[in-house]
């Protein structure tokens, strides 16, 4: 808006065109006895020609008449007067005037063209400055604020926006200057609800104290933008209303967009929910169903045929109901923790322990899968004490070694290694087996997951899981990698201080 600064003082171009017209009959009054007065007429067209450009069609007029007085005046014969001898001077003065009219005209026209080719640049510029810095707005929030700063960097500004809230709108960005009075709030939502311009500048409550646009596009209003000016102003001219307007509708696509963004990741949510509800089910009702058939079929031919059944095959049944009822409690007891870790009411009561108590109680747990099974515990003698909760680290433990078990044959041996530093434990659990795909190894710590093994293992998905949110709630870490030779290791890793609250 810097070429219209010497428009605010309709004064200037004309005290300027009476300038250029004394410095060019200045020169004229230096080479008059070596030039024909004629050919000193091109010295006040150039005078003309500069005014046009400079200011405008008028004021090269008013250097055209300027002109032609003077150069009548001075440097026409006779010298200081006005009168002329020659007719031919006559028709000088009336061609001149006319070259001077249309030289000024081509001239302001092109002027003119210059001016809004400049104003048309610099609205693009401006335009494609909010594109860009919308481009990369990942959320509501802050294509708000972007919009926000913008506007107010290109107008000198107070900006706000408001947004849909209910049956009416809410002021959801706004800075400090901008007016929050109840009326404007009013002004704002009348905007919304009617999709036109309203308040200050406008025809619509013109008495509002900031000027409100509907952000509108093919698909309706997402908003309104408010904008109130920090100095005083009489109103909009066109180019300002244009730019303003231009401004608002690339805000509304880019509200729309990021809207239907989020619309389309509520959608998609949606979906992933359903798939793990789906799963969930599914996994749930067999996992169920199995261990109940067992203990249903066990319990069945204990009650039916007992005096027919010699006590081995009586300790047999009770042996495979039990073990049955053990994975169903570790099974249910798996959902109840994933409920807690999600829903983030999991209590940790840390206090230091004796990390070989936790391995050994989790180990006593799988005391029937481990029967045939190779057990190596290598705990390094100067373990510390390591705070932790004590039942839910034996969870974790007995997971990881069930895992292990399941993952790997009865022949192969497990490995559970210890060993502090200065600051942690690192805890590492260690079998022979089939070893994790390497598209599985960072996802198998998500809920419901389950790595392609060469066989078919029962089980929710549930189990290493619910280790990483116990390990995690403690302030530790844990991940999975693959041995050099064969199997898999899942370590845990335990800060030896207390986990701040």
């Amino acid at each position: 808006m810097s070429h219209s600064r010497f428009s605010k003082n309709k004064i200037y171009p004309y005290l300027a065109s009476v300038g250029l017209v004394f410095i060019m009959t200045l020169l004229g009054e230096i080479v008059k006895g070596r030039l024909e007065p004629t050919n000193i007429v091109m010295f006040y067209l150039l005078a003309v020609v500069i005014a046009a450009i400079r200011w405008g069609q008028g004021t090269a007029i008013v250097t055209s008449i300027l002109s032609v007085i003077a150069f009548d005046f001075f440097l026409v014969p006779p010298y200081y007067t006005f009168n002329v001898h020659g007719m031919e001077y006559l028709f000088t003065f009336a061609a001149f005037f006319a070259v001077g009219v249309i030289i000024s005209t081509l001239a302001s026209k092109a002027r003119q063209q210059a001016i809004k080719a400049q104003e048309k640049e610099a609205q693009v510029t401006m335009l494609y400055r909010l594109i860009k810095d919308l481009s990369i707005s990942d959320s509501l929030e802050h294509a708000l604020y972007t919009i926000r700063i913008n506007v107010a960097q290109i107008f000198d500004c107070h900006t706000a926006i408001f947004l849909p809230a209910g049956s009416g709108i809410e002021l959801s960005s706004f800075d400090s200057g901008f007016p929050m009075e109840e009326h404007e709030k009013t002004i704002a939502g009348w905007v919304f609800k009617n999709e036109k311009e309203a308040g200050w500048s406008t025809d619509i409550l013109p008495a509002a104290k900031a000027h409100y646009l509907p952000l509108k596009t093919s698909q309706g209003v997402f908003g309104v933008l408010g904008v109130f000016f920090k100095k005083d102003k009489e109103g909009l001219d066109s180019r300002e209303n244009s730019l303003l307007n231009a401004l608002a509708s690339q805000a509304a696509a880019a509200v729309q967009r990021i809207k239907l963004f989020e619309l389309s990741r509520q959608m998609e949510l949606v979906r992933e929910t359903e798939k793990l509800q789906v799963a969930l089910l599914n996994s749930i009702s067999h996992d169920l169903r199995t261990p109940l058939v067992s203990i249903m079929g066990a319990l069945s031919s204990l009650l039916q045929d007992s005096s027919l059944l010699d006590a081995e095959m009586r300790k047999e049944l009770l042996k495979t109901a039990y073990e049955d009822s053990d994975s169903l409690n570790r099974l249910v007891g798996n959902l109840l923790d994933m409920t807690r870790v999600e829903a983030g009411t999991l209590k940790i009561n840390a206090k230091p322990c004796d990390l070989r108590d936790v391995v050994g109680t989790s180990l006593q747990a799988l005391k029937d899968k481990l029967e045939k099974r190779n057990v190596r515990i290598n705990i390094s003698q100067n373990m510390p004490e390591v705070p932790m909760d004590f039942t839910l680290m034996m969870r974790v433990f007995v997971n990881l070694v069930d895992n292990a078990v399941k993952y790997s044959n009865q022949d192969m041996p497990i490995e559970i290694t210890a060993e502090p530093s200065e600051s942690e434990v690192k805890i590492e659990v260690k079998d022979k087996g089939f070893g994790i795909p390497e598209e599985d190894i960072t996802h198998i710590f998500d809920k419901f997951y389950r790595a392609v093994k060469p066989r078919q293992v029962t089980g929710t998905g549930l189990g290493l899981s619910i280790c990483k949110g116990i390990v995690e709630a403690h302030g530790g870490r844990i991940f999975a990698e693959n041995n050099s030779d064969k199997g898999a290791t899942l370590t845990v890793i335990l800060p030896l201080g207390a986990k701040k609250a």
